[in-house]
């Protein structure tokens, strides 16, 4: 009440002198009363006039200060979310680093593309050149047709896994010679221009890279076999194949690991061929331990790359359903891979599942959930022993679920666990402590060639050729949307 009084004590003392003196005078004099009345309201008026005319002033100005440090602040805001210079140039790399995975996979894409044109020239020029055939009398036009040869397919390097697998028969006839001068040959399958997952690092020695390719080209590439072993008793359960390159010029007795040459064939787009011949070496491997009556499973780690090349996944579904003898084949994808799947890879890999094992290698982490596993069909997972021995090394790798429980937690969705890259003698009881059923590394035995005589072991019948075959035929079309 008092601070109330207080602002407007002026106030009342006027309203009161004006009742006391105007009062009487409005009684008495009632002109000079509205005269002095009309007086008190003007300079009323002109008093609240000044002070609106003052306040407006401060208005404006307080507006300007306001605009002033909102521009001020947008400054700040702006030049905050400008790139620093340090960090700049790491992003600069990358993106860098990026390009040239995409012009190392156009240039495999224009390579194809080039292949394909010149088959179909050098077929057209074989058409071209064939001789018309001299008219037959009408009645000896159906022996001709009947005795007609087929034209088996000549497999090639880029061939599909299946014709890799299964030799086709001889012809039951010789070909004429201007038909045997130019065979027909399937269309190469064409690899997928898509962002790689990690980008390869980029190339440093020009000369040393154009031996690998040399080496890959030619006859370098092997396939070594390390045993998976149980443990304790340590026996053997398993294989993974490994891919090994001879180099010219290095130690003959020895042979370049991925991690030597891999970069370079991810920067040339030939990851993909290189998977296809894995494969094929990997299925005569597979046939021959089912021809000995041997359970045992034969791993290889798949490249990520090759999940963006469908008529690779199409042809391993095709191969796996036509021979039930390999039913001891699994393949690897990295943990990054299972959880970036599309669709459209999801689709390609289900006919695959019951047919083939499907395994997880390469984690980032330990955050496994079993039921999400089981449901993608993956009955192995496999894990280096450093992060399951000392992860606190690690800590983004640790999960919900603690190290000592994750064998088990695995093993309740029909999952087995193996520790990989073992050494050292002292880690193995430790991990049978964890409860570890399987282990993988150079303490059990190191990876070695498989021998000459299995690689070349004679490949399964094939089926009989359809009784009248068609000429395939492919639109330039369709070769254009499987490139891009």
């Amino acid at each position: 009440m008092v601070p109330v009084l207080g602002r407007y004590a002026g106030l009342l003392t006027v309203a009161l002198l004006g009742l006391v003196v105007f009062g009487p005078l409005a009684v008495f004099l009632p002109l000079w009363s509205a005269l002095t009345l009309g007086a008190a309201a003007a300079a009323g008026s002109g008093l609240a006039l000044s002070r609106i005319a003052a306040l407006k002033a401060r208005c404006e100005k307080l507006s300007g200060e306001v605009d002033l440090l909102s521009r001020r602040l947008l400054k700040v805001e702006t030049g905050a979310a400008q790139p620093r210079p340090e960090t700049g140039e790491p992003a600069l790399r990358a993106q860098i680093e990026e390009l040239t995975v995409e012009f190392g996979l156009l240039s495999g894409i224009v390579r194809d593309l080039t292949n394909v044109v010149s088959t179909q020239d050098a077929e057209i020029a074989g058409l071209k050149a064939r001789p018309e055939p001299a008219p037959a009398p009408p009645a000896a036009i159906p022996a001709l047709v009947a005795a007609a040869p087929v034209a088996a397919p000549v497999p090639t390097a880029a061939a599909p896994l299946s014709d890799w697998t299964q030799a086709a028969p001889p012809p039951r006839s010789p070909l004429p010679p201007a038909a045997a001068a130019v065979p027909p040959r399937p269309i190469p399958p064409q690899p997928v221009s898509v962002r790689p997952i990690p980008p390869p690092r980029p190339a440093q020695d020009p000369e040393r890279e154009a031996d690998i390719i040399r080496a890959f080209e030619g006859d370098g590439l092997e396939i070594h076999l390390q045993p998976v072993v149980s443990l304790p008793q340590r026996k053997v359960v398993a294989y993974e194949a490994l891919a090994r390159l001879r180099i010219e010029g290095r130690d003959p007795a020895a042979a370049a690991e991925p991690d030597a040459f891999l970069p370079v064939l991810e920067r040339q787009g030939r990851t993909t061929e290189l998977d296809r011949r894995m494969l094929q070496r990997a299925a005569v491997v597979v046939r021959h331990l089912a021809r000995r009556g041997s359970d045992t499973l034969l791993t290889y780690g798949l490249s990520p790359l090759s999940l963006f090349e469908p008529s690779l996944l199409r042809d391993l579904g095709r191969m796996v359903v036509e021979d039930p003898a390999l039913a001891g084949l699994v393949i690897a994808l990295p943990q990054a891979s299972w959880r970036s799947l599309d669709a459209g890879q999801r689709g390609l890999l289900a006919p695959m599942r019951g047919r083939i094992g499907f395994s997880l290698d390469r984690p980032d982490d330990l955050r496994f959930d079993p039921l999400e596993l089981a449901a993608l069909g993956i009955g192995q997972v496999k894990v280096p022993a450093e992060m399951l021995l000392r992860p606190e090394e690690a800590s983004r790798s640790l999960s919900d679920i603690a190290v000592e429980d994750t064998a088990a937690a695995l093993a309740r969705a029909g999952i087995r666990l193996v520790a990989t890259g073992i050494s050292d003698e002292a880690d193995i009881p430790d991990l049978i402590d964890l409860d570890v059923a399987f282990a993988q590394g150079a303490a059990f035995a190191a990876p070695r060639p498989v021998r000459a005589e299995v690689l070349t072991a004679l490949p399964p019948e094939a089926p009989p050729p359809p009784t009248e075959p068609g000429p395939e035929r492919r639109s330039f079309r369709s070769v254009l949307r499987r490139a891009v």
